[in-house]
């Protein structure tokens, strides 16, 4: 269902399970050393639909190891995002030339945690999710807010090369234009985000999974901060994924 939210020249691919056969390159499987089966299976399994997408857009694939911040580095002139939740795998790419950034993220459809939602959610938001919440109650809310949130903030790290805490970020659910759907919605960053352009997004809830993505043409973001020294592509979503 991810390639229903971005655009046609996004590669995308998801898969409700894990992928049977997957070869992870020497320095990926370093990186789940000792890890529990289920970590290794949505690691492995995320690569698996990034590999898919890298090839439909004409490029060898390449090991996705973390950046500074935690997000995997992508094979120069191409930009991705990966998700995963429990019995849900996804990964999105396109090139930088026609794509300026990407972001996506998966959740169960179940509640947040109360604490949780006071953690994510300012005053404002509080009262847009209680409004929806009467309005669609088959929707948890609380919990699309937090999966907006999380593409935002993927999006975010490699274009600003900073961490961004749920208070930098104002999300308001709403119709996209020609959305006839109505499963659109606006990122707006706040406080030390401010200055950085709202962006629009898209979501779906099916199969017991939220799923909201952005992504953003080429040339309506900041120019994205240039990889350390020695390191390859650009740093590029998906933390610890």
């Amino acid at each position: 269902m991810i390639e229903e939210l971005v655009p046609a020249e996004v590669a995308a691919r998801d898969l409700f399970g894990d992928a049977r056969t997957h070869r992870l390159f020497d320095s990926e499987r370093a990186l789940v050393a000792g890890a529990v089966a289920e970590r290794v299976r949505e690691f492995t399994t995320v690569r698996w639909a990034a590999a898919q997408c890298v090839r439909r857009l004409g490029h060898a694939p390449a090991p996705l190891l973390p950046g500074r911040l935690g997000a995997p580095r992508w094979p120069r002139g191409l930009v991705g995002s990966l998700t995963h939740c429990a019995g849900y795998r996804a990964a999105v790419v396109a090139r930088a030339s026609v794509v300026s950034g990407l972001g996506i993220d998966a959740e169960p459809h179940e509640p947040l945690p109360d604490r949780v939602t006071g953690r994510v959610a300012s005053a404002g938001e509080l009262r847009h999710l209680a409004a929806l919440h009467s309005a669609h109650p088959d929707v948890r809310w609380d919990r699309l807010l937090f999966c907006a949130k999380e593409a935002f903030y993927k999006l975010w790290s490699p274009v600003t090369g900073r961490w961004l805490g749920f208070d930098g970020a104002e999300v308001t659910f709403a119709p996209s234009p020609g959305d006839a759907r109505g499963h659109g919605f606006v990122v707006r960053p706040a406080g030390a985000a401010s200055g950085f352009p709202a962006v629009r997004g898209q979501w779906l809830a099916r199969h017991g999974v939220l799923v909201a993505a952005i992504a953003v043409a080429a040339g309506e973001l900041p120019a994205v901060r240039p990889a350390p020294h020695g390191q390859e592509g650009t740093a590029v979503t998906g933390i610890s994924s």
